[in-house]
Formats: structure tokens, C-alpha cells, sequence
């Protein structure tokens, strides 16, 4: 009886820690806090960073592949959050073929990699200045089902939704139907 709190303890941190599990390539403590608009801002150079966002643009090269990617802040498991702020555009760039039909836009995408100074590209008329990143792991997250988005709780959750969605709007309430037709042909 007396080592009851002290499993229930152990048990509920067990079940915590398995609710963000980071994939191994992007694990590790190493990781400077800095965003990608203070790196470019600062030419930061050494740095190690895990960055992570959506895909804009994928250039393969001879023999590296380089990523445009809009930052987004990162989940506990690394994943971006897919509404959060940006913190601005980063480069980050990785040894081999990378299949720009794999690595589309939008997709989201973590990286993890040694800052290396900053390079300008043109954002429409605007000159950008980006962070760039060595980056030694890139990792192409799956795509968003349904289910994942309804599960990310507090993101997404809502505990009114059902199988008929939302209490406000298909439940115990729903907004009349209006028909707008269009008015008779004049003869």
C-alpha cells in the first residue's frame, strides 16, 4: 500500500512520455532556441537547430538537395504545428536526391542541422534574407488524416464533436436551409 503512489507516479509519467515520441533522426537536447528570422537577422553561424514547417519550393542539385521552408513552432514530437505563426523562411539543404514529387509543397517537414549564415533570394519583388541550415536529417512527415487532427488535443479537440460534427452545427442545433433559385427567364 505505501509504494501505491509511487507506481501510480511511475505509471502516469510511462504514459506521459509516450505521447510525444520524437523519430530518432530528430531526437537529442542540442538544439539552440533561436528562430529562423533572429539567424538570418544575426548571420548566425555553428548554431545547432531542429526547424520545422511547410515545404514552399524543393531545388535538387548535383549533390545536395535544398529546401525552401516556411516555419511553423514544433509539437513536443517535433511535427510543425500547422497553424502556428511563422517565424519566418529558412533553407535548409541535405546531401543526396531528394524527389521533388515526394517532397511536395505544403507538405510538413523537420530538420535538424548546423546553422550556416544566410543567403538572399527574391520573394516576389521583396529581397529575402534567409537562414540557412546544413541540414544533417530531414524528415518528410505523413500526411494529416482526419482522425490525427481530431485527436491533437487542444488544437483540434472538441469535445462536442461526434460522427455528425460539432454540437452548433449538425447536432442539437442546425441553421435553416435557405434555397436561393435563380429568377424565371423573361420571355
Amino acid at each position: 500500500m505505501r509504494n501505491l503512489p509511487i507506481a501510480t507516479a511511475l505509471l502516469a509519467a510511462l504514459a506521459l512520455g509516450g505521447c510525444a515520441t520524437v523519430p530518432q533522426q530528430l531526437a537529442g537536447q542540442n538544439f539552440n532556441a533561436i528562430t529562423p528570422q533572429i539567424a538570418a537577422r544575426q548571420d548566425v553561424h555553428g548554431d545547432r537547430v531542429r526547424w520545422g514547417g511547410n515545404i514552399v519550393a524543393v531545388v535538387p542539385q548535383a549533390d545536395k538537395t535544398c529546401f525552401e521552408i516556411l516555419s511553423r513552432e514544433l509539437f513536443s514530437d517535433a511535427r510543425p504545428r500547422p497553424r502556428s505563426q511563422s517565424s519566418g523562411r529558412f533553407i535548409a539543404c541535405g546531401n543526396g536526391f531528394y524527389d521533388p514529387e515526394l517532397y511536395k509543397k505544403d507538405r510538413e517537414i523537420t530538420v535538424t542541422g548546423t546553422l550556416a549564415g544566410t543567403q538572399k533570394h527574391p520573394v516576389g519583388g521583396y529581397d529575402y534574407t534567409y537562414a540557412m541550415v546544413d541540414a544533417d536529417n530531414i524528415y518528410l512527415w505523413p500526411v494529416r488524416t482526419a482522425e490525427d487532427r481530431r485527436g491533437a488535443w487542444p488544437y483540434y479537440y472538441d469535445p462536442f464533436w461526434g460522427p455528425w460534427g460539432p454540437y452548433w452545427g449538425g447536432g442539437w442545433w442546425t441553421p435553416p436551409v435557405v434555397i436561393v433559385r435563380p429568377p424565371p427567364p423573361k420571355h
